[in-house]
């Protein structure tokens, strides 16, 4: 795996996200990417694009990709409002994202919420990995930013 994935997947979404939703801010590393709009730092409320192990997803051996929305408050009431929001106009984003997002409980974290969906066993030496992943994250961020508060 090249470990510069994540950092091209940031360059990527740079270029591909639409100007209107405001100033893309990323943050790589080596397992992952995190995205959030304007603010200087990450808020509790980002995307993410990140490597899991899959015995958080579907409890097999292996590796997942995850990409998708996060709520990551402390207090979990905070993140069930913030996914009665994303329930609520769930028409408008299944239009968007397809039957692949789930909105549920974050993986290993049971007071989080997320609006994501996964890649099995992803092949992190593919070519086009890192543009398919930013153009999914843009999917992501263009799908929900309008529906938030």
């Amino acid at each position: 795996m090249d470990l510069q994935l994540f950092d091209e997947v940031a360059d990527l979404v740079q270029s591909m996200a639409p100007t209107e939703l405001g100033t893309i801010r990323t943050r790589s590393h080596r397992r992952g990417i995190k995205l959030w709009l304007d603010t200087e730092r990450p808020g509790r409320e980002h995307y993410e694009a990140q490597l899991l192990s899959r015995r958080h997803v579907d409890g097999t051996e292996g590796m997942a990709l995850e990409i998708g929305f996060h709520s990551e408050y402390p207090d979990v009431k905070k993140n069930e409002a913030v996914a009665t929001v994303l329930a609520d106009s769930e028409q408008t984003w299944r239009q968007h994202l397809g039957e692949e997002a789930e909105l549920g409980a974050f993986f290993g974290a049971a007071n989080w919420r997320r609006l994501s969906e996964c890649w099995m066993e992803p092949d992190l030496d593919e070519p086009d990995l890192a543009f398919e992943l930013a153009a999914r994250l843009v999917d992501y961020v263009s799908a929900v930013e309008p529906l938030r508060p």
